[in-house]
């Protein structure tokens, strides 16, 4: 489970900012952030007991994934491109499956505004959904704490929306999370984790695959 990793704090105290309603944002194109044959712009993340990561390119009709392989703790790969993820005014997008495992299948580190957190999909047992951390606490007992039931060998399609207001994730489209940020401090929790930085995603004792990952600005 999640509280045995050791995951690095990074501390976002937040200012007051002005509303701002993404959905009145003109919004570009996405762009796709795995080029659906290699690891490119990506490396595997140098957890100390972690798994295999590697690209499958005919994993489920026809298209490609990244599998991260089943490991004591966690398995990932995090950004390592030349273009630096954006910290605010955009949302990233990626489809998530379990495999394996009954822990995390994807836990997504992401940049906001000055900071970063992650959010976790299955996690605690294979079905707590939430924000780590939130003023101290993190994705099992905050604001954002919330149960759901995840099948394996299914597609989740998971998507966050970062704004200086508010920050948002959803799951296939359902609404799952939005914390107004004014106020908050947003941390990751203490170990390894924040070898995920600056954007990763991670597995924790679980096998899981990866695709589709894409970003868009607004």
């Amino acid at each position: 489970m999640l509280r045995r990793c050791r995951i690095g704090l990074v501390v976002l105290t937040l200012a007051v900012s002005p509303a701002w309603s993404a959905e009145s944002v003109p919004e570009s194109k996405w762009e796709a952030w795995f080029d659906g044959s290699t690891l490119r712009n990506w490396v595997p993340t140098d957890f100390e007991t972690g798994g295999r990561v590697h690209v499958e390119p005919t994993f489920r009709d026809g298209r490609a994934a990244i599998i991260l392989e089943k490991a004591p703790t966690l398995t990932g790969f995090n950004w390592a491109g030349a273009e630096k993820p954006p910290r605010t005014g955009y949302e990233l997008e990626l489809e998530a499956m379990r495999l394996e495992g009954g822990d995390f299948f994807c836990g997504l580190t992401f940049p906001v505004g000055p900071g970063v957190c992650s959010l976790i999909v299955g996690g605690w047992g294979g079905m707590v959904v939430g924000i780590s951390s939130i003023d101290g606490d993190d994705a099992s007992g905050n604001e954002t704490t919330q149960g759901m039931e995840f099948a394996d060998h299914r597609w989740y399609r998971i998507r966050v929306r970062v704004t200086p207001a508010k920050l948002e994730a959803w799951i296939d489209d359902v609404p799952k999370i939005e914390v107004t940020l004014a106020g908050k401090r947003l941390s990751l929790r203490p170990g390894e984790i924040e070898k995920s930085l600056p954007l990763g995603v991670a597995s924790y004792q679980t096998r899981a695959a990866i695709r589709g990952v894409r970003l868009r600005r607004l």
